[in-house]
C-alpha cells in the first residue's frame, strides 16, 4: 500500500496545479487606457490651438480684403478661441459619452485617510 504522506503530498500538488490553472484563465489582465487617453488629450489640444489660427487667418483675409488692420486679426483671434473653445467642450462631452461606453462607470480612487 501506498504511504498515505506520500499520496497527500501528491494530491495538493495537483490540486495546486488545477488552481494557477484556473486562476491563469480567469483573471485578465487590466487594459491600458493611458494612450487612448493620451489620445483625447491631444484631440482637445489640437482644437484649441487650430480654433486660434484659424481665427487668426480668417481675420488676416479680412484685413486684407476691408483694409482695417489689425481689427480683423484681434477680432478673429478671439472669435477663433471662443469657436475653438465651444468646440473643445462639445468633443470632451462625446468623448466622456464613448469612453464611458467602451470602459463602463468611473469608479473613485480608495480614501487615503492616513497622513504621511
Amino acid at each position: 500500500m501506498p504511504d498515505p504522506d506520500i499520496a497527500r503530498d501528491e494530491a495538493i500538488r495537483r490540486l495546486d496545479e488545477r488552481a494557477a490553472a484556473l486562476e491563469a484563465r480567469t483573471v485578465q489582465t487590466p487594459r491600458d487606457y493611458g494612450s487612448k487617453a493620451a489620445g483625447y488629450g491631444y484631440r482637445l489640444m489640437g482644437v484649441l490651438i487650430g480654433g486660434v489660427f484659424v481665427g487668426l487667418g480668417f481675420g488676416a483675409a479680412a484685413d486684407v480684403v476691408l483694409k482695417s488692420a489689425p481689427w480683423g486679426m484681434i477680432i478673429g483671434v478671439l472669435v477663433g478661441f471662443a469657436v475653438s473653445i465651444w468646440m473643445a467642450v462639445k468633443s470632451a462631452q462625446k468623448m466622456t459619452a464613448e469612453a464611458a461606453k467602451e470602459w463602463g462607470p468611473v469608479r473613485d480612487l480608495p480614501s487615503d485617510d492616513e497622513e504621511d
